[in-house]
């Protein structure tokens, strides 16, 4: 069985999500991050980089979003959540990793400056600054979905999809300044939340509907 490990309402939502919707036979266990439990011994012999999420499977621990969702959709192929053909699949993790390796960075800069500055000054800098650059970062996936597009590769829905509404969710988190601008992912937001695999998620992280 698998086992998944995640905090709530972090960026595990997202393979929490994709194996709900894979009808995935899994455990999740939950990381008390606000409490330090990422950097107990018994956790970091499970993943030393002291982050969720992690995924036990039968031949080993995988970690990183991206690959987490890569490998869901594979290891489940009937629940169609990732294209088939091999360069489709590749522009869906060219999108996952944008998500993880920009997007993510940036609130990262709005909620946890300490990562990358000492001082206060350069701390609160970094909260003044990041909401715009976020801004405009998401006016890309804003972009790609002006052309009525249900979901982000098209009418089919992928695992990039619930990776999207992890972060669409921080939006409404203090310090970002909310969704206004964005009715197209705002909509793909709502969408989501009709899911039975979201809804379940939800409920098993504690979490509400935004």
């Amino acid at each position: 069985m698998l086992k998944l490990f995640y905090a709530p309402n972090a960026c595990s939502l997202a393979p929490h999500i994709a194996l709900n919707e894979a009808g995935a036979d899994y455990e999740a266990v939950k990381v008390d991050t606000q409490g330090g439990e990422q950097r107990s011994a018994a956790y970091l012999a499970i993943n030393p980089k002291a982050r969720v999420p992690s995924l036990v499977t039968d031949r080993g621990i995988l970690t990183e979003v991206p690959v987490l969702l890569g490998f869901i959709a594979r290891s489940f192929p009937k629940a169609e959540l990732a294209p088939t053909d091999s360069y489709d699949f590749f522009q869906m993790q060219s999108f996952n990793t944008y998500l993880a390796s920009t997007i993510h960075i940036t609130y990262a800069h709005i909620f946890r400056p300490e990562r990358y500055a000492d001082s206060d000054a350069a701390k609160a800098d970094m909260r003044a600054k990041a909401p715009k650059s976020l801004r405009d970062q998401f006016q890309l996936v804003e972009d790609m979905l002006a052309d009525g597009r249900e979901w982000i590769h098209g009418g089919k829905y992928t695992v990039s999809d619930p990776y999207l509404y992890v972060f669409a969710r921080w939006f409404d988190r203090d310090g970002v300044g909310g969704m206004k601008d964005l009715p197209r992912i705002t909509a793909h937001r709502a969408r989501m939340q009709t899911r039975p695999a979201v809804k379940k998620a939800l409920e098993q992280e504690g979490l509400a509907p935004v």
